[in-house]
């Protein structure tokens, strides 16, 4: 006889708890408490190749780790602040 799967919480407190979640259960087991959506995805993200000083690119690395970012979303913020002061 096969096993009921584990009640899914009403509420998850983060996304991580979420994530933890569906990585240690399979979805099909949910089937039918699953409900089907639509929605429209427009994605207009680019990715450019800039050159970066070695140097500079540690600094930048160890410094989102230790802010908890990825080292593009840190640069991309620095640009951004830079930019926007210069203008």
């Amino acid at each position: 006889m096969p096993r009921k799967p584990e009640k899914i919480p009403e509420e998850f407190k983060t996304y991580e708890e979420a994530a933890d979640f569906w990585d240690t259960h399979d979805s099909m087991d949910y089937i039918d408490n699953l409900e089907e959506i639509e929605m429209e995805v427009n994605i207009q993200k680019k990715h450019f190749l800039i050159e970066v000083d070695m140097k500079i690119a540690g600094i930048l690395q160890e410094s989102a780790r230790k802010k908890g970012v990825s080292a593009s979303y840190l640069a991309n913020e620095l640009l951004h602040k830079q930019l926007a002061d210069a203008v």
